[in-house]
């Protein structure tokens, strides 16, 4: 279904481009990757100056060399690569399963920051903001503890063993109508914002259940669950709310 448009929301004003082009070097030094780097680059110079005081310089220079190319590559299987921000393994395992649908023309985005209001009960985080021809979809990824059983009652309540997880179908949800105003507002339009939460860890005995109107899954079913549902954007749809959700959600970490 097509979205119809109700009249062009006003941008904000960008900076002047003299401004633009002064770089500010204090936001810089405190960006995640200058820090990230910086550790990196301190540990590989203690290693290298004992080394070298040790054996020689050559055995130094080389130690520093393979310690940070090896804390690269560890930081990168952790999930975080270069982007000097903590990803958990849940938001790992659905970014992998999302690769696909971002090959297929969906818009797919990472670790979205939300921002807040009077009745915020969010961390400002949106996990994956997920646009394609089946709708709009904000996801929370999770990992709970195996050991417990995953249950609902009458579609009103969630448990995980003895715990009832409102606080988790209510961040959820806060997320998800955040994201359908503000992307209304930049379009002049009605977006409807689906809210789910993607499970790791105890088996889910359902293929998708909608709790207080939050569709709950197993994570590994992610892909799978946003490509079965009815299809309501078409490609001009699914590119221009893609596009306002760059403009209106920044990263969380840059």
């Amino acid at each position: 279904m097509a979205i119809i448009d109700r009249g062009e929301a006003g941008g904000a004003r960008g900076q002047p481009p003299e401004e633009r082009q002064r770089p500010d070097l204090r936001a810089l030094a405190r960006h995640p990757r200058a820090r990230l780097w910086a550790i990196r680059v301190a540990v590989a110079v203690v290693v290298g100056l004992l080394f070298a005081i040790v054996f020689d310089i050559r055995v130094g220079l080389t130690l520093a060399v393979v310690v940070m190319i090896a804390d690269t590559v560890r930081t990168a299987r952790a999930g975080g690569g270069d982007r000097g921000y903590p990803v958990s393994a849940a938001e790992r395992r659905t970014e992998r399963q999302l690769r696909g649908l971002a090959k297929e023309g969906w818009r797919v985005l990472h670790a979205r920051a939300v921002p807040r209001d009077g009745d915020g009960v969010s961390d400002g985080k949106i996990d994956h903001l997920v646009i394609g021809p089946t709708g709009v979809y904000a996801i929370d990824s999770e990992t709970w503890d195996k050991r417990l059983p995953v249950r609902a009652m009458s579609h009103t309540r969630l448990f995980h063993g003895p715990f009832e997880m409102k606080d988790r179908l209510d961040e959820a949800r806060w997320e998800a109508n955040q994201a359908s105003r503000l992307l209304g507002k930049a379009l002049a339009t009605d977006i409807p914002v689906q809210p789910s939460v993607a499970i790791y860890g105890p088996a889910i005995p359902w293929r998708v259940m909608s709790v207080r109107n939050v569709d709950v899954y197993a994570g590994n079913q992610a892909r799978k669950y946003l490509r079965k549902r009815p299809k309501v954007l078409t490609p001009e749809d699914v590119a221009r709310i893609g596009e306002a959700a760059e403009r209106v959600f920044p990263s969380k970490y840059e």
